[in-house]
């Protein structure tokens, strides 16, 4: 049983949560995120908060009762604060830059690579080896940033690659004469 959701998610001020039968929706100063409610959960919005209950003792119904909480949770932060990642380039000759909204790569192929910005989400590059990446769904940021990501992942011999900000590379000795 889900210890998450058995508490009202409050709503912070500036923030509008509508439920239309199965799909709930939520209003900020960022933008509006849609969420698809499971046929197993029920939502209402009352006294400032939105309550969820289960409508089986199956287990999935319970599965999904604490996951739908912590997706709204995530929903009500990115309409009021959004999400941000940051990858770095490291490597000689690699950099990234932006063509209009999409990002062009360069880091090590014959070719540029050319990543095309999904809508909701803003990329920026303010130097050559970092890229920033913006929105208000924490999933859309997440893929995004994972996309980006495995076009070079960071090598274990001289850590060139894409890197997320903070990832510590586990280094190999070079081979020994």
């Amino acid at each position: 049983m889900s210890r998450i959701a058995k508490h009202p998610i409050k709503i912070p001020a500036g923030v509008d949560i509508k439920v239309n039968g199965k799909t709930l929706v939520v209003k900020g100063k960022k933008g509006e995120l849609t969420l698809s409610l499971v046929d197993d959960i029920s939502a209402v919005v009352k006294d400032g908060g939105v309550t969820l209950k289960p409508l089986s003792t199956a287990r999935q119904a319970m599965n999904m009762w604490g996951t739908t909480a912590s997706n709204i949770r995530n929903m009500i932060k990115g309409v009021t604060e959004g999400y941000s990642e940051r990858l770095l380039i490291e490597g000689v000759g690699f950099r990234a830059a932006l063509k209009g909204k999409d990002l062009v790569l360069q880091i090590g192929f014959s070719h540029e690579v050319d990543y095309k910005t999904p809508q909701g989400i803003e990329i920026k590059v303010p130097k050559q080896t970092e890229i920033e990446i913006f929105g208000i769904d924490k999933q859309k940021v997440g893929q995004v940033t994972a996309e980006i990501y495995s076009l070079k992942p960071p090598e274990p011999y001289k850590g060139k690659g894409i890197r997320y900000e903070g990832q510590h590379v586990r280094r190999k000795e070079g081979k020994k004469k």
